[in-house]
């Protein structure tokens, strides 16, 4: 652990003197939050942008109960969030004493480990379960990684004594010449072992690879040794080399779509209706990579054959059917061109959700900035408009449970931790949820983070759901428009103003352009305007746009095939032999 997030408080205080001693020394890096929700979400950004363990600590009562929505997203997500809770003694517990509730076990089974640490307890010995959990060992056997609950009650006094600060100052230098400086692991990525090809008597098939979230590049070069299409997640990190396939959620019910035969499985798809009905096609073989246990689903609740290996994944899917993965790259140039002819075509001043995204996309592929997806509307308009392509950026997401909460301080956690600059892809109401996270004390280190916040004034997914059907219906339009869409008048520029942030308003694509192509230096909020009353008419242009691609390259398709079936058999082992 490199990082600790303090929130302050009293009974945690002895705490927090021993972090600023190991500051001190060298062996920690302390950032001091108000908000234990806010605390505990950076802390949750630096553990997912360095894979290591970070570390959250507070005071007891209600400032542990604030730490739970970081806790569930780093349980289904799997990240070494370490949350260091400050109790009463026991001597106080039930007692009504100020302050004071049922903090051991607060968290549930959503913890890989808690432990009650009390005044007299033997610590190395209590914190062997702790240590275990966070190097993926469980009572029986291995296990994810994930969060670990660590309750320390702690007696009166608080403070520290005069003589007390040598012995902390020599505790912070042994750590910090124990714990070294070697490089951290980075972003969590599936790691199945050398990639494989087929073997020889594979055959080939029209398979597809779908990398969802966390897939890791190992996806993409799987997909590029077995030539296969590969339909990659922004936050798969798979997203680049040849065979990837953008706007490739479009192309899944259409005639090409149709043609899959196999589905291999890497990471966790969370974004699109279409790849989940792909998963569960009648016809359709699938299975998944998966060399250890995962915490977001419950063994035999999915339909995939697990496979532990690039090795056995290559047997599965055999080489893609000649013609395939080119016919693919072909419909998804095509879907590509249709989607940025469309956007492009938009009056100028106006911008859309995907013309923002496929714009910081491509500044944090010209200049290397870690591009943070924000849930709802951006990471899928990152989804359907970010293209595919060398040098595509590190995309961080909280796609655990895919909440709007905690999103400002992940990113400014991953900056922190990262040592990268981050530009993070928001909505309004994300940005609004989590606005608090901004407030920064003086003397604390200021991430680079610039937030690109699509501002269309509520709840813009919605409008692209059944709930947009409904609210085109006079009987309906005002209750989805207060219940779903949300709307708001929050000015963003004045909330930037009072916690001291930078913020400018792009009118328009080329104006969001030029405000990107400035460096990324602290803190600044770019607001973009949009309009969410069209967004259902533009996903359905798009949509029928991709579709009209799609038929061409079926086509072709077809054609290819009509040709292969008609060829002299060479005893090459083609698709009727799987």
């Amino acid at each position: 652990m490199r990082h600790l997030v303090v929130a302050p408080g009293s009974r945690s205080a002895p705490l927090a003197y021993a972090a600023a001693a190991a500051q001190a020394a060298g062996a920690l890096e302390v950032h001091v939050r108000v908000d234990e929700r806010s605390a505990a979400f950076t802390a949750l950004g630096i553990a997912r942008a360095t894979g290591r363990p970070a570390g959250v600590l507070t005071t007891s009562g209600t400032a542990v109960g604030n730490l739970l929505p970081a806790v569930l997203e780093a349980d289904h997500a799997e990240v070494p969030l370490v949350v260091l809770s400050a109790d009463r003694p026991p001597e106080l517990r039930g007692t009504g004493a100020n302050q004071t509730t049922r903090q051991p076990g607060m968290f549930g089974d959503h913890v890989r480990a808690a432990v009650d640490l009390l005044p007299d307890d033997d610590v190395p010995a209590r914190l062997e379960e702790v240590l275990a959990a966070l190097a993926g060992r469980g009572p029986q056997g291995p296990r994810p990684a994930g969060p670990v609950h660590l309750n320390v009650a702690l007696r009166e006094p608080l403070h520290p004594a005069p003589e007390d600060g040598p012995v902390l100052a020599a505790r912070a230098r042994l750590l910090a010449a124990r714990t070294g400086a070697r490089p951290d692991p980075g972003p969590a990525a599936v790691a199945a072992g050398p990639v494989a090809v087929p073997p020889p008597d594979a055959g080939t098939a029209r398979s597809v690879v779908v990398a969802g979230d966390g897939a890791g590049p190992d996806a993409a070069r799987f997909a590029e040794a077995c030539g296969l299409p590969l339909l990659a997640e922004p936050s798969s990190n798979a997203r680049s080399g040849p065979h990837a396939v953008g706007a490739y959620r479009l192309l899944l019910d259409s005639p090409l779509g149709r043609r899959i035969e196999r589905v291999l499985l890497v990471g966790r798809p969370t974004l699109s209706r279409p790849v989940g009905a792909l998963l569960a096609r009648e016809g359709v073989a699938t299975a998944a990579v998966r060399p250890a246990l995962v915490a977001w689903y419950e063994p035999g609740r999915r339909r995939e054959r697990v496979l532990t290996s690039w090795a056995e994944a290559a047997a599965f899917t055999g080489r893609g059917a000649p013609g395939w993965a080119q016919v693919w790259r072909e419909a998804g140039a095509a879907a590509d061109g249709a989607v940025a002819g469309l956007l492009a075509a938009e009056p100028p001043g106006r911008a859309t959700g995907p013309a923002v995204a496929a714009a910081v996309w491509e500044a944090c592929r010209r200049d290397g900035a870690v591009l943070l997806a924000g849930s709802s509307n951006p990471v899928r308009d990152l989804d359907l408009a970010a293209r595919p392509g060398p040098g595509s950026p590190l995309v961080l997401a909280n796609r655990g449970l895919a909440g709007i909460d905690g999103t400002v301080a992940t990113a400014a956690g991953a900056a922190l931790g990262g040592g990268r600059p981050v530009r993070a892809l928001l909505g309004d109401l994300t940005f609004l949820h989590d606005v608090s996270s901004l407030l920064l004390g003086p003397g604390e280190r200021e991430p680079d983070l610039q937030l690109v916040v699509l501002n269309d004034g509520g709840g813009g997914i919605f409008t692209t759901l059944e709930h947009g059907v409904l609210g085109e219906q006079e009987e309906y339009r005002a209750v989805v428009e207060r219940f779903f869409g949300t709307p708001h008048e929050a000015r963003l520029d004045a909330l930037c103003a009072g916690y001291g942030v930078a913020h400018r308003r792009a009118a328009g694509v080329a104006e969001l352009e030029q405000a990107l192509a400035a460096p990324v230096r602290g803190r600044s909020v770019l607001e973009v305007v949009v309009d969410r009353r069209g967004l259902r008419d533009l996903h359905a242009r798009i949509r029928a746009a991709v579709a009209r691609a799609a038929a061409e390259a079926a086509a072709q398709d077809t054609a290819q095939d009509t040709a292969q079936d008609t060829a002299p058999d060479n005893g090459a082992g083609g698709r009727t032999g799987r």
